[in-house]
């Protein structure tokens, strides 16, 4: 387990593949496979960072303290835990391993991106055709966004959800800010019997990460920005086919290509165009959604 080294006249103890070994070993024989698959890679790849880099116990308690407050800051209306994992990339990582292997399986749908840290549970239904704004800054460019939700072969979906949320103009969520409603700039939409979906919104406007927390710390730590471009956050279901959980970006918005959570993909660029005849709003943005069968 341990090998014996001598260093300037000192005895050393080096816990080596063979202790790290004996720490896989002891998953018990009744694990999920699949965990078992897991935790042993993780344990593996964790030891050989440590060992590589030379991890102190100072270093290594920071890191665990930074892990702590994360949870300590988590509830219901933000997961700090989650945006820690956004500003180094893991969760767009693990998105595009998602979405790379329905593309391989010959699935043909909408581009999903990171659910983010601010997502609610508990979004309202609202009439397709209203809107999600309550709280409407001077500032601010209503918008009618509208589509359809369809099968990979284009069929439409009736009664398939889309939710939907934004920050405000002010760069915040109405969860991180006391002068905007409970739900202002969320709501769920049911589409008709044709796929259809429709509601108002705001033109988004790029945010900075909360610095208030162990992520935006990072940040600054690691010399990088905390913005994040224009986008609108959705996720779209139906009964039996898979869930999509995505954002689309203003083509026009700064940090398109510097995103500090790493999420823009090409085919989520969305353009925002000059509609009329409408007193509710000068623009609108036609989206459509696809949705892949449920694994059978």
């Amino acid at each position: 387990m341990a090998s014996q080294q001598t260093t300037n006249g000192q005895s050393t103890i080096s816990l080596g593949q063979e202790f790290t070994q004996m720490v896989i070993d002891a998953t018990g024989p009744k694990t999920n496979p699949r965990l078992r698959e897991v935790m042993s890679c993780f344990i593996q790849h964790i030891h050989d960072f440590a060992r590589e880099i030379n991890l102190t116990a100072d270093e290594w308690m920071m890191a665990v303290q930074m892990i702590n407050r994360c949870g300590q800051m988590s509830d219901e209306k933000r997961n700090e835990g989650q945006l820690l994992c956004d500003v180094i990339g893991l969760e767009s990582l693990v998105d595009d391993i998602t979405y790379t292997t329905a593309v391989n399986s010959g699935q043909s749908v909408t581009s999903s991106a990171i659910l983010g840290p601010f997502y609610r549970h508990d979004h309202p239904i609202r009439p397709n055709g209203t809107t999600i704004s309550f709280d409407t800054p001077a500032d601010a460019e209503p918008v009618f966004m509208f589509g359809r939700v369809l099968s990979a072969d284009g069929k439409p979906l009736a009664n398939a959800s889309v939710e939907a949320w934004q920050a405000s103009t002010n760069g915040l969520y109405e969860q991180q800010d006391p002068n905007q409603q409970d739900l202002n700039l969320r709501g769920k939409f049911i589409t008709d019997a044709e796929g259809k979906y429709s509601f108002y919104c705001i033109r988004p406007t790029p945010y900075p990460i909360p610095n208030d927390g162990p992520s935006g710390q990072l940040l600054e730590m690691l010399d990088r920005h905390n913005w994040r471009p224009a986008h609108i956050h959705l996720v779209v279901q139906a009964e039996g086919y898979k869930p999509v959980t995505t954002q689309i970006f203003d083509k026009d918005s700064k940090y398109l290509d510097d995103d500090s959570v790493f999420a823009v993909k090409n085919n989520l660029r969305v353009e925002f165009v000059p509609r009329k005849g409408d007193p509710q709003a000068a623009l609108e943005l036609e989206y459509n959604i696809g949705l892949a069968p449920l694994d059978k």
